[in-house]
């Protein structure tokens, strides 16, 4: 089963993913942790993601497609890909539908952590004292916040008329969120 959980930085989708992740025994496909892991290795790639994330932008399509591309063709990972914050963009979407027709899968089920910006702002603030994210200033994570909103708008409504789309209040705590998913996949 392939599952896409989107929603505004601090909806918590790593949270769910890796709930998921152990659930289901497949395998989170964290966008922000492929980004921070090319940072910490200290890459070219690393190097042009750096700046992306320190003005609050979104890292280039260029770069996220083809590290999603790897991971895709993993034949280990086929059918069992849970992607965490991708897409982002109307173009990624895209790319993700060739990719999962190029490798005979497709997304079994969509879900829209929708979060209010005030419940954002208290929970990066949190994550920020408990997981010392270098990505988790407040500033930052207002620009990201407002460019997800923007750029978003069209990844939801590419996938909000899809039978498989379900959207969540992510504002509820993490176990009804949780319990919610849980239900929809009935697992």
């Amino acid at each position: 089963m392939n599952i896409i959980i989107f929603g505004p930085p601090g909806a918590g989708k790593g949270t769910q993913a890796r709930n998921l992740e152990k659930k289901l025994n497949n395998f989170q496909v964290s966008t922000g942790d492929m980004l921070r892991d090319e940072i910490k290795k200290d890459t070219n790639i690393g190097k042009k993601i750096i700046n992306y994330m320190n003005e609050g932008k979104f890292v280039d399509d260029e770069i996220v497609n083809k590290l999603i591309k790897n991971v895709v063709f993993d034949p280990q990972k086929k059918n069992k890909l849970i992607f965490d914050g991708y897409p982002r963009t109307i173009e990624q979407a895209k790319n993700l539908d060739v990719l999962l027709t190029g490798s005979n899968q497709k997304i079994d089920f969509i879900f829209f952590l929708n979060v209010k910006k005030d419940t954002i702002i208290k929970r990066i603030e949190k994550r920020k004292m408990l997981e010392k994210r270098s990505d988790d200033d407040l500033d930052t994570i207002l620009k990201r916040y407002d460019t997800y909103m923007e750029t978003t708008s069209p990844v939801l409504d590419y996938y909000s008329t899809k039978s498989n789309f379900k959207e969540i209040d992510g504002g509820l705590e993490i176990a009804e969120i949780t319990s919610k998913i849980s239900d929809i996949l009935k697992v």
